[in-house]
């Protein structure tokens, strides 16, 4: 399988290899490895070292059973507690920062839409950074969806550490408050989310209104999906109303 970021995924049996994006820092890549072995919340590589392959580098794992497409119902619950649980871990030796920033720019690169880049060009400049000053830093895991949970002997971890690393655990909330921003996932299921997190002592939002904290990052998720799936008119409609 092919993934959108550019990685190969193929499954022999109860092994997942995944040949990484073209371009991948190895450094980087290994020390993600690492914190994922230590992690109570990461699935663990089967091992810790990347095999090179030709000018790629490929990582083996353990096969999980992963959230369905359209499921009945979603584990918001579960995967806010989880959440909260990645930003209290202590953070490893030697981690990068998260790769969001680093994302969102090569999203930007790849879009010519008018309507996405006015978007982007209305973002603070706190979005550009990994972390910000006065906000706390913690593991991040990076790239947080819902699928992005996975069941790996009867519980839930967290899958896919290509730009796991540390910085503001705010932009581990922002796709999911992006979306339900821009009208994609239902209240009950948000606050469900949230509810959990904060029940969780999650370090990522304040008591209150979390809006203040969470509205410029979930514009940048936003902006970041409406440029990796252009024919997303919903996406693209909510760039268009951001001011």
């Amino acid at each position: 399988m092919q993934t959108r970021s550019g990685a190969q995924i193929l499954v022999h049996d109860d092994v997942v290899e995944k040949l990484h994006r073209p371009g991948t820092d190895v450094r980087a890549l290994t020390a993600r490895l690492a914190a994922a072995a230590q992690s109570a919340s990461l699935l663990a590589p089967l091992t810790a070292v990347p095999e090179p392959v030709g000018d790629r580098w490929r990582t083996r794992w353990p096969r999980v059973e992963t959230v369905a497409p359209q499921p009945c119902s979603l584990p918001w619950a579960e995967a806010g507690r989880l959440l909260a649980q990645l930003h209290r871990e202590s953070i490893p030796r030697r981690l990068p920062p998260h790769g969001w920033p680093q994302r969102l720019r090569r999203m930007l690169r790849a879009t010519a839409d008018v309507t996405v880049r006015r978007a982007a060009a209305g973002l603070p400049e706190a979005v550009w950074r990994a972390g910000s000053t006065g906000r706390p830093s913690t593991l991040v895991h990076g790239d947080w969806h819902i699928g992005q949970l996975g069941r790996h002997h009867a519980r839930w971890v967290l899958i896919d550490v290509d730009d796991t690393g540390v910085g503001d655990p705010v932009w581990d909330l922002a796709r999911p408050a992006g979306f339900w921003a821009a009208g994609q996932i239902p209240d009950a299921d948000w606050t469900t989310f949230l509810d959990a997190y904060r029940g969780a002592a999650g370090p990522a939002v304040p008591d209150g209104d979390p809006w203040p904290v969470l509205e410029a990052f979930a514009r940048a998720a936003v902006i970041c999906a409406a440029a990796h799936h252009p024919d997303d008119e919903l996406l693209r409609d909510a760039c268009a109303r951001m001011r």
